[in-house]
């Protein structure tokens, strides 16, 4: 809404660009700025919510064969930045591939769409990525 100037940081302007609530801050869950560094679209919760699942992946495991598959070396923070893209790219053929209702079921569809990924990770020789996908 680039013609409409913020009438202050906590207002409830914030919920028509897609944020929950009047406060910004509290759509970040935990993800700060990382979460903010991959914010590059408008569906900004969308963006946070993918920002959440590929740290959580990262933090428990699961995303250990796909970047020992995709990096020689020790993986960067560019490495998890690709993967992030990979689950923005994937997501979107995914929700209009699934055709919900409305937004209000989003929920429901990350978690669908959390258990593909999850899936996908399980095999040993998986490589998610934009250039080179690699499906088992």
């Amino acid at each position: 809404m680039p013609h409409e100037n913020l009438k202050a940081r906590i207002t409830k302007q914030w919920c028509d660009i897609g944020f929950q609530g009047d406060d910004p801050k509290t759509d970040f869950r935990g993800m700060g700025l990382l979460g903010l560094v991959n914010l590059v679209y408008s569906y900004a919760i969308v963006g946070i919510n993918l920002t959440e699942m590929a740290y959580s992946l990262l933090k428990n495991g699961a995303l250990k064969s796909h970047l020992y598959n995709m990096v020689s070396g020790s993986p960067q923070m560019e490495h998890f930045h690709q993967f992030y893209c990979y689950l923005v790219y994937e997501f979107d053929k995914f929700w209009f591939e699934e055709e919900p209702e409305s937004i209000m079921h989003f929920n429901q569809y990350r978690e669908k769409f959390h258990e593909k990924i999850k899936r996908l990770l399980l095999h040993c020789d998986v490589i998610l990525t934009l250039q080179n996908k690699k499906n088992p």
